[in-house]
């Protein structure tokens, strides 16, 4: 049923991020306090160079992370490993039993940013699956394959018939999260999973398809891995997001670049959204009719499926003139474009 009346405040619990990028060094710096105004924790990605493999590693790019913190913001954390053909099954155990790492992060070698020490051979990374699905450790998955010969466009849905179900079926109380999802066929797949199997959706796939990205010119700023769909994939996304499923919750994805990189013949992929995003997200909501949906989605739906309690906090979004966002944020890196949604935004995060 829609929200019957209109609403111009609203107060939720502090959300969190089930998929960030915070980079290193001089980005992570200037990156950081966009997460840190607004969310409570969020779920690190470990592709750095060279990437989060080891419980010693996630614990020294922890204290970087805090570190970079700025006084008076309190934001926590939550390590991922990046899963090689060589991880030590033990390390993980030891590091998830110390609440060093939360989830392990699988990415198909050469699929994303910063991915080529990913995994080829599934079956060699099977042993250090049989253990987190032991301990009850979370696995982050991007669900892309990288045969060549697959249309970029397809390369979720293949992923999920070539490797997710032999996956589940071999390991099948692994408990997964699909990162990212962009497809109509991705959401039918957790919708018709009754267990163990989650998704994260980002602020951009809820906005863009790949007419924005690619009619009437090459949007960069637009291009992101998993690429942008079909209008009628996005509009999955939309009606997975705002139904109150448990199994569907907010993970930006945001990943910062800096513009020289988004805008050379061979750019980056990713959208930087952590400014604007819930802006953005109530944008959506509301236009669904379905805006008191918003808490479950960004605040509850996540630390459920994690096993974590939800945020004693809480955070209002109040409706308005349109607000603001700078077009671009300057870091010791180099400038990051912010993510442009591409209509006027009236929801703003209250002081």
């Amino acid at each position: 049923m829609s929200d019957k009346t209109p609403i111009t405040r609203l107060t939720i619990r502090r959300p969190d991020d089930w998929h960030l990028h915070l980079r290193d060094g001089d980005m992570l710096q200037g990156v950081l306090p966009y997460t840190a105004a607004h969310f409570a924790r969020a779920i690190i990605m470990p592709n750095l160079v060279p990437p989060v493999v080891t419980a010693q590693q996630a614990t020294d790019y922890r204290s970087r992370i805090m570190a970079a913190l700025p006084d008076r913001m309190s934001f926590t954390p939550l390590m991922t490993l990046y899963l090689t053909e060589d991880t030590d099954p033990e390390d993980v155990a030891q590091a998830h039993a110390a609440g060093i790492a939360t989830a392990v992060k699988l990415y198909p070698a050469g699929a994303t940013t910063n991915s080529a020490s990913g995994v080829r051979d599934f079956e060699k990374v099977r042993p250090v699956l049989e253990k987190m699905a032991e301990i009850g450790m979370p696995l982050c998955v991007h669900g892309e394959v990288t045969d060549s010969q697959i249309d970029i466009f397809d390369r979720e849905a293949v992923f999920i018939d070539r490797v997710l179900k032999p996956i589940r079926k071999k390991v099948p109380d692994l408990r997964v999260i699909m990162e990212h999802v962009t497809t109509q066929d991705a959401v039918d797949y957790v919708r018709d999973t009754p267990k163990n199997l989650a998704a994260t959706i980002t602020t951009h796939h809820l906005i863009i398809n790949r007419n924005n990205l690619l009619a009437g010119g090459i949007r960069p700023h637009y291009y992101c891995l998993p690429v942008a769909k079909r209008e009628r994939h996005r509009i999955a996304l939309v009606q997975a997001a705002v139904s109150g499923d448990p199994r569907f919750f907010l993970g930006t994805d945001s990943a910062p670049h800096t513009d020289p990189a988004k805008l050379q013949p061979c750019g980056c992929a990713g959208c930087f959204t952590a400014p604007n995003t819930l802006s953005c997200l109530a944008e959506v909501f509301e236009a669904a009719g379905k805006l008191k949906a918003l808490e479950a989605f960004t605040s509850l739906n996540g630390p459920a499926y994690y096993r974590l309690p939800p945020n004693e906090e809480t955070i209002s979004l109040v409706k308005g003139d349109p607000v603001t966002y700078p077009e671009r944020i300057d870091t010791g890196a180099g400038p990051v474009t912010v993510f442009d949604p591409g209509f006027s935004l009236h929801w703003h995060v209250e002081a």
